[in-house]
């Protein structure tokens, strides 16, 4: 079915189509157009339930009122939530998101932003993964308005939203210590991306700090991209490896997930034999028993302040970059509590 287009309008208002393009852009008063003649062709429009094509619209005013954001993966309970206060928060300024995940594969995230640009969204909100510098660079070249979030690069001047992921795994390990474990862990993801760097340092500093024995046998990496099969079979086998091991920091949510259902399977009493913290929460995390200790990330102050940044660029071109660090909150349950 065709569409309803400007000349169908202008022909039932009496009016002439450009007539009706100004009004419809808010240029009425600009151009003189009476507030009857406005108000008419704006009825007109309502009754036919007309819609402008973004595309269109993009390349008469240079701008389509649409984002793009570009997540590691939407399925996971952390992303998907703050896509949700992002597109909450950006409707707020009269901006649709579109999104999709990369998987943290850096071929799919350039594939996305080609779709994106093809698109033509007036900024870009990017969880970029490990190669994507030259990508980001291109945008900031053509200058268009991005912000980078959970995780930036340190060689790159931009805009970025992020957590202070150091200081969250040092809060998590000290409040181990605190609790009297000794011997404790970390299961994390095999990157050197800021996000998980931070995480990892935190762990080895809080332990170096309260003078706690650190060594490399403590550390897991795994791929991201393991399937939950593996990812239970490598924690496992790395949990029943490790000498008088009392506690583990998880440093993802998926991985705290995975990490409950390998401890479980072993016959282990969380909280009782042996200590354990997540990172970012998840309602499993709340609703599992005993409840799981771990880092909370401020979803809903993260997603406004990306908005907000963006908004910035978008309305203030070349305006200097901004970069955000939000303190996380350490929520304590009975899976770390011995006291």
């Amino acid at each position: 079915m065709k569409g309803i287009s400007i000349k169908d309008i202008a022909k039932q208002a009496g009016v002439s189509p450009t007539t009706v393009s100004f009004v419809l852009n808010g240029k009425a008063k600009e151009k003189r157009i009476s507030e009857q003649v406005s108000k008419k062709i704006q009825k007109i429009a309502a009754r036919l339930k007309y819609k402008p094509n973004q595309l269109a619209r993009g390349l008469r005013t240079g701008k389509t009122k649409t984002i793009g954001l570009i997540v590691e993966d939407i399925a996971n309970n952390f992303f998907a939530s703050l896509a949700k206060v992002v597109e909450d928060e950006a409707d707020k300024y009269g901006y649709k998101v579109l999104y999709g995940s990369t998987e943290d594969n850096t071929e799919k995230a350039k594939g996305l932003l080609e779709v994106l640009k093809y698109r033509q969204v007036d900024g870009y909100i990017i969880t970029p993964t490990k190669n994507l510098d030259k990508e980001i660079e291109l945008l900031q070249s053509a200058s268009k308005p991005l912000v980078l979030m959970d995780r930036y690069f340190p060689h790159i001047n931009s805009s970025y939203v992020v957590l202070n992921n150091y200081k969250g795994a040092y809060d998590a390990t000290t409040h181990l210590i605190a609790q009297g474990y000794k011997k404790i862990a970390i299961v994390t993801i095999a990157s050197e991306q800021t996000q998980m760097k931070d995480r990892l340092d935190g762990f080895v500093a809080a332990l170096k700090e309260h003078k706690i024995p650190f060594n490399k046998s403590l550390v897991k990496r795994l791929a991201f991209d393991l399937d939950r099969e593996s990812f239970n079979t490598e924690i496992k086998k790395f949990l029943t490896t490790v000498k008088d091991l009392d506690a583990v920091f998880f440093a993802t949510n998926y991985l705290g997930i995975a990490g409950i259902e390998s401890i479980r399977s072993l016959g282990w009493e969380i909280g009782k034999e042996i200590g354990l913290v997540g990172f970012d929460d998840h309602d499993l995390f709340r609703l599992h028993s005993p409840s799981i200790t771990c880092v909370s990330q401020p979803i809903a102050s993260i997603g406004k302040n990306i908005v907000e940044v963006l908004m910035n660029e978008l309305n203030h071109p070349g305006s200097p970059s901004r970069q955000v660090v939000l303190a996380p909150e350490l929520v304590v349950r009975a899976s770390s509590s011995r006291t």
